[in-house]
């Protein structure tokens, strides 16, 4: 087994230094090869990933009963970590945790559970999901309230399994449209469930931020709930709106680069954070789905020895 390892070397001054990534590096493998979610290529997709030494977690999609043989060959061969990227329940098929009907809210919570099951059961003891949708100013505090109670639900079944929940920020105006959201609506979410129990967590992406207003430095209120980091784009398109397609850096339309990527760099060392960074990126019409993950480590690399060449 490989001990995987992430360094730049930085000049200054005629002294050559070395600087260490602080972070463990991730990737959303469902959304870099987009297939994935469709039962194809899931096999060579993880390999691939699971065999680069640039990554040291993979977040999955919803698998077959055959491809958790294959998570499982690959964490024992490599030592590549896995997590559960559970946000296609929500945002594809329409199971919803904000939900104010108490039947719907509850097929969430029970869909879930069964989730956790299924990933405790392979070693993997991780799960991010969305909100569900934003049902508007009148109805947020009590769509809020029902998120609350299901993430309560979740967390608690959750932790007898080791498991750690993790609640993803969307935007709210322009695509996904979901209920959390601003950083700072899911901080008084987070800080709720936190009261009752420590295995949660939120998840805030790059990707995001643009469509929320939201920069780096915004994350300094959730300091204390942060348990993972995605970076990544968002696509303006011809109308000027703005879509959460996850375009690769530098493709036309494609909001955030390196400048981006190392502020906030720079703001999760300020804060402490310790977790992981993972690419949400994804190939367009016509691009291999290597190509979109080879330019993000590009950017990646890139953004850090620009950051550490300030130090």
């Amino acid at each position: 087994m490989v001990k995987k390892m992430l360094a730049v070397g930085v000049k200054k001054d005629g002294i050559t230094s070395t600087y260490v990534f602080p972070w463990k590096v991730s990737i959303v493998a469902f959304m870099a090869n987009p297939v994935f979610l469709k039962g194809e290529k899931v096999e060579e997709t993880l390999t691939t990933l699971a065999k680069d030494p640039f990554f040291d977690l993979i977040e999955l999609g919803p698998l077959k009963p055959e491809h958790w043989r294959v998570v499982e060959k690959l964490a024992e061969e490599t030592g590549v970590e896995f997590a559960m990227g559970a946000q296609p329940y929500v945002l594809m098929q329409g199971y919803n945790p904000s939900a104010t009907d108490e039947a719907k809210r509850r097929e969430f919570v029970k869909k879930l559970k069964e989730v956790i099951d299924e990933i405790s059961s392979h070693g993997v003891y991780t799960v991010a999901f969305s909100s569900g949708p934003d049902p508007g100013p009148e109805k947020r505090d009590e769509a809020r309230k029902a998120l609350v109670q299901s993430l309560l639900e979740v967390t608690e079944y959750a932790k007898e399994k080791g498991v750690i929940v993790v609640l993803e920020t969307f935007d709210r105006d322009w695509d996904k449209k979901q209920l959390i959201g601003p950083i700072a609506e899911a901080v008084e979410v987070a800080k709720q469930v936190r009261k009752e129990y420590s295995n949660f967590g939120l998840l805030w992406d790059l990707s995001h931020a643009p469509m929320l207003g939201e920069k780096p430095e915004d994350l300094k209120v959730a300091a204390d709930y942060l348990v993972h980091i995605h970076i990544g784009c968002t696509k303006k398109v011809s109308d000027g709106s703005l879509k959460d397609w996850h375009p690769g850096f530098y493709r036309p339309g494609a909001i955030n680069g390196v400048e981006e990527v190392e502020d906030l760099l720079r703001v999760l060392k300020e804060i402490g954070y310790d977790r992981a960074i993972g690419f949400e990126v994804k190939p367009e019409e016509g691009q291999l789905w290597l190509e979109v993950v080879n330019a993000a480590k590009g950017v990646l690399y890139t953004a850090f020895a620009n950051y550490v060449a300030k130090w």
